[in-house]
């Protein structure tokens, strides 16, 4: 018998043309497949970063303890590897729920997204010529181009920029892209001060606990990460793990995640998160067509060439942790500390097959493979 994550309205068999066997073949590689080192998190993360100025970990760290994941379709778990309910470091996926945060005060009015973030916080950053310029879409889809230090990074010394980005030194918001954990960390800085209080606060009252998820994950940012909000220091987390810190979370809470992506929004019946703000997470960047709102995208297979072009995700750490989101197979996926996941995501994709247009949920259209 399934068991379903969502309670509600359901349709169809979530089982209903999956190729069981093969299915239980991929998780059951998958849960072989462990990165290695994880046990001691402190040496794999100095072996991870290659920003030689700047190897020092400034946040806390949580040592890892093996592959495991979760298959979801129609809500329902259909299969999991190692332990699933195990709260592990999220990494860069982090960036994924700081973009869900960010959609909380888009419903409420609070964010414009083609705003500049001058004009509803007041923070030193952006008040510079460069930093006036820079609006909240700039921010959630890494085109700001913004240049300082934040929390002892300065932003040139996070390798990831030069590494597969396109921005242009000194150039204007929005025309250069690039991958950068000290700007990842500005959004949070300025969305702690839009919202007056800490991010986990509005994520487990807006977000966690209305999907049903644990009380086992938590969020962290740096030793020195906190902003002085009406005479009191309210700390502020980091979008990722590169100098530790970020979201630590189980891979069925990051599946909870994932599918109230998946179905627009909305959960048992409540819409959490607006059906536009989902969309707008979805949307392709100008200037990097397979990166939306801080989710990657699929669509023209360069994110992930093996799997099927209607996916999105959340990824970190190179894809050892990995949330799946396809909606034309009303399926999740979320893997921690597993190698080798485009061959996971394309032999599940392989078992489970495009849903039928009756028994899809109501989530953003996307183009079917």
């Amino acid at each position: 018998m399934a068991v379903f994550l969502e309670s509600g309205d359901r349709v169809g068999d979530p089982w209903e043309g999956v190729d069981e066997a093969a299915l239980s073949r991929a998780v059951r590689a998958q849960a072989g497949r462990s990165v290695a080192g994880v046990g001691d998190m402190a040496s794999y993360l100095a072996d991870q970063v290659s920003d030689a100025a700047h190897r020092e970990v400034v946040g806390p760290l949580l040592d890892g303890r093996g592959a495991g994941g979760v298959v979801l379709r129609g809500g329902a778990v259909l299969a999991s590897w190692g332990d699933p309910a195990r709260v592990e470091m999220a990494f860069s996926a982090t960036k994924s729920v700081l973009s869900l945060v960010a959609g909380v005060a888009f419903d409420d009015g609070a964010l414009r997204l083609d705003e500049p973030v001058v004009e509803s916080v007041g923070l030193a950053e952006f008040d510079t010529p460069h930093g006036r310029g820079i609006t909240w879409r700039h921010l959630l889809e890494q085109t700001s181009q913004w240049e300082g230090e934040l929390w002892s990074k300065p932003t040139w010394v996070d390798a990831q920029s030069t590494r597969e980005g396109t921005e242009s030194a000194g150039g204007p918001p929005g025309v250069g892209w690039a991958y950068n954990d000290v700007r990842v960390n500005l959004t949070a800085l300025a969305l702690t001060v839009l919202f007056g209080r800490a991010l986990p606060e509005v994520l487990r009252e807006r977000v966690m606990t209305p999907i049903g998820a644990s009380d086992g994950w938590s969020w962290h940012g740096y030793a020195s990460s906190v902003v002085e909000i009406d005479g009191t220091e309210v700390p502020v987390v980091s979008g990722g793990a590169h100098w530790g810190g970020g979201l630590w979370i189980s891979a069925l809470d990051l599946a909870r995640v994932g599918r109230l992506c998946l179905r627009g929004g909305a959960w048992g019946g409540r819409q959490v998160v607006s059906r536009r703000w989902i969309e707008e997470l979805w949307t392709p960047c100008r200037v990097k067509p397979e990166y939306g709102l801080s989710w990657w995208l699929n669509d023209r297979g360069t994110v992930w060439p093996g799997a099927p072009r209607t996916g999105r995700c959340a990824r970190g750490n190179g894809g050892s942790h990995l949330l799946w989101v396809d909606p034309a197979r009303d399926l999740v996926i979320a893997s921690r500390w597993g190698a080798r996941v485009e061959r996971l995501l394309a032999e599940v994709s392989e078992a489970v097959p495009v849903a039928a247009p009756g028994r899809r949920p109501g989530a953003p259209p996307v183009s079917t493979r």
